[in-house]
């Protein structure tokens, strides 16, 4: 039986609105140990952990939990490493308020236990407590080569480095995390922990290797050459999607990618940096989903003097977790729900080429919307206002409308069918059509959660094993 009956789980602190809005600093500061084993408290420890159901890499969370209420916080993170490979990370961005927490029996007369607050705190204490180095089975003589070091790539590297395997990752950018590094900000995950867990692995027996595109600088047909068994490809989802209408090409106008990047990975942020980026002004993001959020409070950490979400649906329908859409209202971030841009407008004096002002966002015409009829997925859909335009005065717009896998791989890799949509055809183990080739996240599905990329790395990694042992 539980010691805390609160309805309520333990808050999350967090800094002032208004002095964070002005640094890169980490908005939530984590539990105490004494708020913690409170929480933990909560907990009822069920027997049939419907919890776990929730879980895409199905952590152990009573368990887990019940070490905390012992105090056992490094017993604790031991459960929990038994499943996943990036706790800290996953504490931070998983929206467990989907998955495992909405599965809790405490939410069902009240708030479900903070078990993401908990693993981000159990996470937490073992990276500034312990140095123990992680525990891995002698080689067994087999090599692996993942190509992506996001989420799904390092979950299974992980788990085969788990297993005695001998895992390269291969990573296109100059440094390893993929999405965790250059698509989410600071000031949600700081990048000393992705570098943390991505350590961790590297001491678990896993070879990192950096600016090598593949399908580019090496082909996965040439990683076989090279004596490699099997290939995971967890490249993701970077290729930017963008609207189709007039305007798109002024200056001033960013995929949520390429703004992130140019300010998670490239540092645009700071003084010293060289790295181009828009900073003051009004800015437009269109869009409703976490990167959006992302991208919204990043333009205003930037110095943007007013920034609005343009999205075509309402609230009930915004895409983003409820926890960074409080975060950015908190930070005065302006939702323009139900509108829709149709034009993007800019500065052109075609008879003055030298004319500096050439080519850049002055504003953005906007229709405004209204609900219709479900469509396939049962959202609403969103109708134009006939007569309803109007123009958003704003310097730069930043298109936040999803993303698609990039066609390099495919397009060098003999015997690999992707989609319609880009995503490499795969079995439910993550076979794809392309023997002792397997894929998993953003590749396969476009741009979701981090907590699915690791599910797919998972089993992936486990029917890798298997085809490696010859079961």
């Amino acid at each position: 039986m539980a010691n805390n009956m609160s309805p309520k789980k333990n808050p999350m602190p967090t800094l002032d609105p208004i002095e964070r809005g002005k640094c890169f600093d980490e908005v939530a500061i984590g539990y105490t140990e004494e708020v913690a084993i409170d929480e933990a408290m909560r907990c009822l420890g069920c027997k049939n952990m419907p919890c776990v159901s929730g879980c895409p890499v199905n952590i152990h969370i009573p368990e887990f939990i019940s070490k905390i209420r012992e105090g056992d916080f490094e017993g604790a993170y031991e459960v929990i490493t038994r499943s996943s490979t990036l706790p800290a990370v996953c504490g931070r961005v998983c929206p467990q308020e989907t998955q495992c927490e909405s599965k809790c029996v405490r939410g069902i007369k009240g708030e479900p236990v903070g078990i993401g607050r908990l693993e981000r705190f159990v996470a937490d204490w073992h990276n500034a407590h312990s140095e123990v180095a992680p525990k891995t089975l002698a080689p067994n003589g087999h090599r692996v080569a993942i190509v992506g070091s996001g989420p799904s790539g390092l979950t299974c590297a992980g788990d085969l480095a788990k297993l005695g395997y001998e895992v390269t990752v291969f990573e296109a950018l100059h440094t390893a995390g993929g999405v965790l590094v250059y698509g989410i900000p600071e000031f949600r995950l700081p990048k000393s922990i992705v570098e943390k867990e991505v350590r961790t692995l590297e001491a678990m027996g896993v070879k990192v290797m950096t600016n090598m595109i593949i399908g580019k600088t090496l082909t996965v047909d040439e990683l076989f050459e090279e004596g490699f068994e099997a290939v995971f490809i967890g490249s993701g989802a970077g290729l930017p999607n963008f609207m189709g209408i007039p305007g798109e090409s002024y200056k001033g106008v960013y995929s949520a990618n390429e703004f992130l990047t140019r300010s998670n990975l490239m540092k645009a942020y700071r003084d010293d940096s060289s790295t181009p980026i828009m900073k003051g002004g009004k800015v437009a993001v269109v869009g409703g989903g976490n990167v959006a959020m992302d991208a919204a409070r990043t333009a205003l950490r930037l110095g943007a003097e007013k920034v609005y979400i343009v999205y075509r649906r309402s609230m009930a329908e915004l895409p983003a977790r409820r926890e960074e859409v409080e975060h950015a209202i908190e930070e005065g971030i302006e939702f323009l729900l139900l509108n829709n841009p149709v034009e993007i407008l800019g500065y052109n004096n075609p008879d003055d080429k030298r004319d500096p002002r050439n080519g850049f966002v002055t504003g953005m015409k906007c229709i405004k919307m209204e609900l219709g009829e479900p469509d396939e997925r049962g959202r609403r859909r969103p109708v134009e206002i006939a007569g309803s335009e109007f123009v958003l005065d704003v310097d730069a717009v930043i298109m936040s409308i999803g993303t698609s896998p990039n066609p390099l791989i495919k397009s060098t890799t003999a015997g690999l069918e992707v989609n319609s949509r880009g995503g490499i055809i795969v079995t439910e183990n993550g076979a794809t059509t392309k023997e002792g080739v397997y894929a998993g996240g953003d590749a396969v599905t476009g741009a979701a959660t981090v907590i699915s990329a690791m599910g797919a790395g998972k089993v992936a990694a486990s029917a890798i094993h298997d085809f490696l042992q010859g079961k």
